[in-house]
């Protein structure tokens, strides 16, 4: 009797002792939760993430001035290709995420790819600095560049674009990752953590959108990109300093094999009646599911199909072993339906991501068309996006400590909103962002009428005016971007995380190739007979007010798709623990 109770102790205080979520720690053994994971490991990756976001914002914030301006490209073009660019850095994340989930795991993706990164930012400065590569100016805007500096510009940033992609999908969810989803304690803090995760890209967005920008319009490009560069160094090495702390996911192997696996199967049996009870269907009688990594999944009545899959014939047991091709566990069913229940939350996000770009691009063309002095001292346009990161600087502590907790006595909620509410109330935010927009050109262009100030380089009209658009932007970041960065690691299956990551950063990658695509579209609309169109080089002579009406009307109408959607989701529900 004695001896039952000894080892009923042992396995109590193992089980205290480890993670229940099948983590390990750098030496591969069962992670410790007293001395790995929690907010004792989140530093190491949150000043990471600062200081990559730092990096990357100070390269793109001002990116469409030194295309338009060092480059000599056309302001339209220029647009373009930041935005086709930006889009590369949204879509690279579905190759970083493919490996780590299959092959690499999180933290050796996040480190090779992270050199990939350092390598493009150096080339970038090197093309900006080097004699005989950077473009000769004989002012800031009468810029010649060479055929040689141009095309190893857009080298580097198409390899900074691979290095990202290994970044990316893996950072938010790693940071995750050190809070066991078995413990309900340590789950109340992944919320948390999303909100923080996000303020730290924001500090270093700060810094790039202030002094980087700066240093680029009155420095000199070298030290503008040079600075990212250093950056970029600094969060590889932060990022290393954490190895002994981080809780690791083991990668599950290929997730596409599996999906291929259930659709094959699925098919192969399509004229296989699914029983009523659905506890007929196959699953392993282990406690664990048979994909490492991964919990099991409880069954759902959404897309029944697939449920054939799961429907055990004589002829799965012929030749002894089963054939994943034939016969598949419910888990992994389950995990084909979770992705395609994301589909639609995911394609609502793309308009949000059109609005979102414009910071960086015809924001900062309508910014250069007005006053950028304040006391003699001139503000780059591209700075404005300030305004921008210091909107979700302020708004997340007040989510997080306000309105939360607030919201958390009427709903009953957890975390005050759902994920899918808080999305939605963005969704509604970026539209009056976009209003904004349009308001002030439309104010811009009557001082331009009626002082007939259409070749005036700068209107007396200041700058600051923008601040509300970007204000605005700032606060639906905050409940849009940062619920889906939430929505998409907890409704991902385990095993599927990096890859669900990197799915819901592509509508980043959409919405600027929208946005790329509207531009294209109104262009060649607008210019017909001989019209200066919509987005001229010079704006006086536009109606840019026309495009954000545009934007503003796709967002009304994305947002009553969004709720539609919102209110057909049913969320995952995951059985057991990994331990």
């Amino acid at each position: 009797m004695a001896e039952i109770v000894n080892t009923t102790t042992k396995v109590d205080t193992e089980e205290d002792t480890y993670t229940k979520d099948g983590t390990v720690d750098y030496k591969n053994n069962p992670a410790n939760r007293n001395t790995t994971g929690t907010w004792k490991a989140c530093p190491f990756i949150l000043g990471n993430e600062c200081c990559e976001r730092l990096a990357y914002y100070g390269m793109s914030t001002n990116l469409v001035l030194y295309f338009k301006n060092n480059l000599h490209e056309h302001s339209a073009t220029a647009s373009r290709n930041v935005s086709n660019w930006q889009g590369t850095c949204y879509f690279t994340p579905l190759i970083g995420a493919f490996l780590a989930d299959a092959y690499l795991g999180r933290y050796w993706t996040i480190a090779m790819f992270s050199i990939i990164y350092v390598m493009g930012m150096t080339l970038l400065t090197i093309a900006a600095a080097v004699p005989g590569l950077k473009p000769t100016c004989v002012s800031k805007e009468d810029c010649h560049p060479t055929g040689t500096g141009v095309a190893v510009t857009f080298l580097a940033l198409y390899l900074v674009a691979l290095g990202t992609g290994g970044i990316k999908p893996c950072v938010s969810s790693y940071g995750a990752d050190q809070f066991d989803d078995a413990d309900e304690e340590e789950k109340k803090h992944k919320s948390s953590f999303f909100n923080w995760f996000y303020f730290s890209i924001n500090i270093g967005a700060l810094i790039a959108a202030s002094l980087l920008v700066w240093i680029q319009d009155n420095v000199g490009w070298g030290w503008g990109f040079g600075i990212p560069a250093v950056a970029m160094a600094v969060a590889v090495v932060s990022f290393f300093s954490g190895t002994r702390l981080y809780r690791n996911q083991k990668p599950g192997g290929s997730p596409l094999t599996r999906i291929f696996q259930v659709v094959v199967a699925s098919w192969r049996k399509r004229r296989v009646r699914v029983p009523d009870d659905k506890s007929l269907l196959y699953e392993t009688a282990d406690t664990k599911s048979t994909i490492e990594g991964s919990r099991k999944l409880d069954h759902t009545k959404d897309f029944s199909f697939l449920d054939k899959a799961a429907m055990e014939l004589q002829s799965d047991h012929a030749k002894g072993s089963i054939n994943p091709w034939r016969l598949c566990t419910v888990t992994q069913v389950e995990e084909l339906k979770s992705i395609i229940k994301l589909l639609p939350i995911w394609a609502t996000g793309i308009i949000f991501s059109a609005v979102y770009s414009q910071m960086s691009s015809l924001f900062v063309l309508q910014g250069a068309t007005m006053d950028v002095t304040i006391n003699k001292f001139e503000i780059p346009p591209a700075s404005l996006s300030i305004f921008d990161t210091l909107s979700v600087i302020f708004w997340v502590p007040v989510y997080d400590r306000a309105i939360v907790p607030l919201a958390r006595k009427y709903t009953g909620h957890k975390s005050g909103l759902t994920q899918l509410q808080r999305m939605g109330v963005g969704l509604v935010i970026s539209i009056f962002a976009m209003l904004s927009a349009g308001i002030l050109e439309v104010v811009r262009l009557g001082i331009v009428k009626r002082n007939n100030y259409y070749d005036v380089k700068h209107i007396p009209m200041s700058v600051l005016w923008q601040v509300p658009q970007y204000f605005l932007i700032g606060c639906a970041e905050v409940f849009t971007f940062i619920g889906q960065l939430e929505f998409f690691y907890d409704q991902a299956p385990d095993s599927m995380r990096s890859l669900c990551s990197a799915v819901s950063l592509t509508t980043n990658a959409f919405g600027n190739y929208l946005s790329s695509l509207l531009v294209t579209i109104v262009t060649a609309t607008s210019t017909k007979g001989g019209k200066p169109g919509w987005i001229p080089d010079n704006l006086n002579r536009g109606q840019l007010q026309n495009f954000f009406w545009l934007l503003s009307a796709l967002s009304v109408v994305n947002f009553g798709v969004y709720l539609v959607v919102a209110k057909w989701y049913t969320y995952k529900r995951a059985v057991g623990t990994l331990r």
